[in-house]
């Protein structure tokens, strides 16, 4: 390729989608995505690829476990990379469930939650400070989703449940309608009672690939850092598509 984006020599085939290495597995759902959420096209400064698996409602994922929905997974992350992805994630932090399962059947990076960022945020934190998480609902999150993510069994969590509109939209009543500012005050207020129970809490990460448009509000409420599936993504794709320098 010339410095003028025009291409010389042999261009290679072999997929179906080029420009758009990285395929991201979608709940069946209908509440709003605005801005910021993975499910928002305008939310990634890169192409990407998306494939809705069919049943896989959010309550069954986050409520339910996930139950018989890995073959569908894994069938939609092989329809993915045949299409072109190099690399999958996904559209849930609860899928971590399916981290090894999904890597196995296709053969090309995944990085399924947001939650695998734990171990690397523990690592810049000085002693004494630990990682808290904030997900949609703390009371199902359970230790095997933290384990197949890295995470420590004992990390703290807060969950959005008791709020107002977040958990509600989302999870029990799949609205097709959304106060975005209830849902960033739950989101937050779920931060805040975190480092209210934990103060040794360092650094945040938002499990919800639905959080990040309200990730700024939590580091300004709080005064920690904060990761979600927008920073795993971003670092994910970096690493498909390294930066050139002149």
């Amino acid at each position: 390729m010339t410095g003028r984006g025009e291409y010389r020599g042999i261009a290679r085939g072999g997929k179906a989608v080029y420009g758009a290495p990285l395929g991201i597995l979608m709940l069946e759902a209908r509440f709003p995505r605005i801005p910021g959420d993975m499910g928002n096209g305008t939310t990634w400064p890169f192409p990407v690829l998306y494939r809705v698996v069919g049943g896989a409602s959010p309550d069954r994922v986050v409520m339910q476990g996930a139950a018989g929905l890995l073959p569908d997974f894994i069938a939609a992350a092989q329809d993915l990379v045949r299409l072109g992805a190099e690399a999958i994630t996904t559209n849930c932090g609860f899928l971590s469930l399916f981290q090894r399962e999904l890597a196995a059947a296709v053969a090309v990076p995944v990085a399924t939650s947001s939650l695998m960022q734990v171990p690397w945020v523990q690592a810049t934190l000085p002693p004494g400070r630990r990682v808290g998480v904030v997900t949609v609902c703390a009371a199902t999150l359970t230790p095997a989703h933290l384990e197949a993510a890295g995470c420590p069994l004992d990390i703290p969590v807060a969950g959005t449940e008791e709020g107002r509109e977040f958990f509600r939209v989302l999870i029990k009543a799949e609205s097709q309608d959304m106060d975005v500012d209830l849902a960033q005050q739950d989101v937050v207020d779920a931060a805040l009672a975190l480092v209210t129970r934990h103060p040794e809490v360092g650094a945040i990460v938002l499990e919800c690939t639905n959080m990040p448009p309200y990730a700024a509000a939590v580091s300004e409420a709080t005064g920690r850092p904060t990761y979600d599936i927008y920073s795993l993504v971003s670092w994910f794709h970096a690493g498909l598509r390294p930066r050139r320098f002149a």
